[in-house]
């Protein structure tokens, strides 16, 4: 498991950067809307959210496009992918901590395991309030705004990549209620991606790759994660002559994920020993 890089936990609201400041110059229709007491310029929004990215500060990153994706108009694809890129780091970072403190509680005494537990429960309140706060701006602003298949696409896997995480840590009835929230938004997304994407198409690939790793990792079917692997290869790849070459490299990297997934579950393993090294985009 990788050493998890140690979040930066930014304060609750982040202004956005001032209206005279010099990356303006360029000009261009500039958004705004009133996000709590504050007025955000998605423009500069942005600009700050890849200064934050450059700096790997994820939660300032986070607070940043949080305020873009409530403005009430749909994003742009550069705005769309640093959005997924902010909420991604920032849990990626919380689902590696968990796993963690998760093993390491294997390996320490019984009088530890009140503390770990304690510091446990704290990281797994962070993940959820992640996402929680990302499924309520996907329900609430960009699928329902959502106006290609693209994108709506690119939405509904996000809404079920969030809800597997939640997933991963919860127990009882909440695992349950995250596992087929996940599945449902994964499967709606496959539907749309199945009329208005080609079968090469990068999106469409790492939605199946993402819920093949939901049906092997959450429902512990690895019989239908196998299925759909397999036929999203044989598909992918015969359809990879419709994209042209830079479309071509992006898409064949991420047959060689499912790959790569495939030859661990034909062998009964699972990707290294907690799915995040082949399981994303």
């Amino acid at each position: 498991l990788k050493q998890p890089s140690r979040p930066h936990v930014g304060p609750p609201a982040l202004a956005c950067a001032h209206a005279n400041a010099p990356w303006k110059a360029s000009g261009g229709l500039r958004r705004q809307a009133q996000v709590g007491s504050d007025v955000g310029h998605a423009e500069e929004c942005v600009f700050m959210a890849r200064l934050a990215e450059q700096a790997e500060r994820h939660d300032d990153m986070v607070q940043y496009m949080k305020r873009v994706a409530c403005m009430g108009t749909e994003l742009s694809l550069d705005e769309r992918n640093s959005l997924s890129v902010a909420y991604k780091n920032a849990a990626t970072a919380r689902r590696q901590a968990w796993r963690a403190i998760t093993l390491g509680a294997q390996q320490e005494a019984p009088d530890s395991q009140p503390a770990i537990q304690n510091y446990k429960r704290t990281v797994e309140q962070e993940l959820d309030d992640l996402c929680k706060g990302i499924l309520d701006i996907l329900d609430k602003y960009l699928i329902g705004s959502a106006s290609t298949g693209e994108s709506k696409v690119f939405y509904m896997k996000m809404k079920g990549d969030y809800f597997r995480y939640s997933a991963e840590f919860k127990s009882g009835s909440e695992h349950g209620v995250c596992a087929g929230y996940a599945q449902t938004a994964y499967q709606a997304a496959m539907d749309e991606a199945t009329t208005s994407l080609g079968s090469a198409h990068q999106i469409r690939l790492g939605l199946a790759l993402n819920y093949a790793v939901f049906h092997n990792e959450v429902l512990r079917n690895s019989v239908e994660a196998i299925k759909l692997a397999k036929k999203t290869l044989e598909e992918g790849t015969a359809d990879l002559g419709s994209l042209d070459p830079v479309s071509q490299q992006d898409s064949r990297q991420i047959l060689q994920l499912l790959q790569d997934n495939l030859a661990l579950w034909n062998a009964g393993g699972q990707p290294g020993q907690d799915g995040t090294e082949v399981e994303e985009m």
